[in-house]
């Protein structure tokens, strides 16, 4: 219904599509679709044209990314967990996010792919975590959820290696949002910086660096 991730590659912009879920159909009182898979799409960078559409078996997709000549998707609904899918729309993994005890990974709201590892934004952690994406093994965590800031929005990384993760509060309404946008140092994990957004002026969502592709 919706665009709700990007990820940048040489050959063309990736969008993201997020359907309505359950309780959001509720809400809103419009219906459920028939096909709940939701598609990522490529674009060229110029011209916005259809270069590409790979259909995945994501839910809710909140966060994106483009590494090793993959799709990766993050589902922010059943069955949650992050889906690797290559250009034919072949589903070659499905996994939750690491360290939990159950095996529920919980959500997520952002993805990016940095010098061969994907980080996640994942909202049961609290945080930002690194895994190496053929053995999804957990390497490093950085905490960004705050009492303050509880909401973490998506992950990009800049050409110096250090990282920015959207903020915000779990507000209802523009007029209630605190959203801002934390900086990290890319070899400690330590908060380098912190940007508070002028009130009522948007919702915590996406970023990217265009340097990400040398552009």
């Amino acid at each position: 219904l919706y665009p709700n991730a990007l990820a940048a590659a040489p050959e063309g912009l990736w969008i993201g599509q997020q359907k309505v879920t359950g309780q959001v159909a509720r809400d809103w009182h419009v219906a459920m679709p028939a096909d709940r898979d939701e598609a990522a799409w490529q674009v060229d960078w110029n011209s916005g044209k259809l270069l590409r559409t790979v259909m995945t078996h994501c839910r809710n997709t909140s966060g994106m990314a483009w590494g090793d000549n993959d799709v990766w998707m993050a589902a922010n609904d059943a069955p949650y967990g992050i889906f690797q899918v290559d250009l034919t729309g072949r589903e070659l993994s499905h996994r939750q996010i690491p360290l939990s005890l159950d095996g529920h990974g919980g959500g997520c709201h952002g993805l990016q792919w940095d010098n061969g590892k994907l980080w996640i934004a994942a909202l049961r952690l609290g945080g930002v975590l690194r895994v190496d994406p053929v053995t999804w093994a957990p390497e490093a965590l950085i905490p960004v959820a705050s009492q303050e800031k509880p909401r973490l929005h998506d992950i990009t990384i800049d050409a110096n290696g250090d990282l920015w993760v959207v903020t915000g509060t779990n507000a209802r309404s523009y007029a209630e949002a605190r959203p801002g946008l934390n900086k990290y140092d890319g070899k400690t994990g330590r908060l380098a910086m912190t940007v508070d957004f002028e009130p009522n002026s948007c919702d915590p969502h996406g970023l990217a660096f265009t340097n990400e592709i040398g552009r």
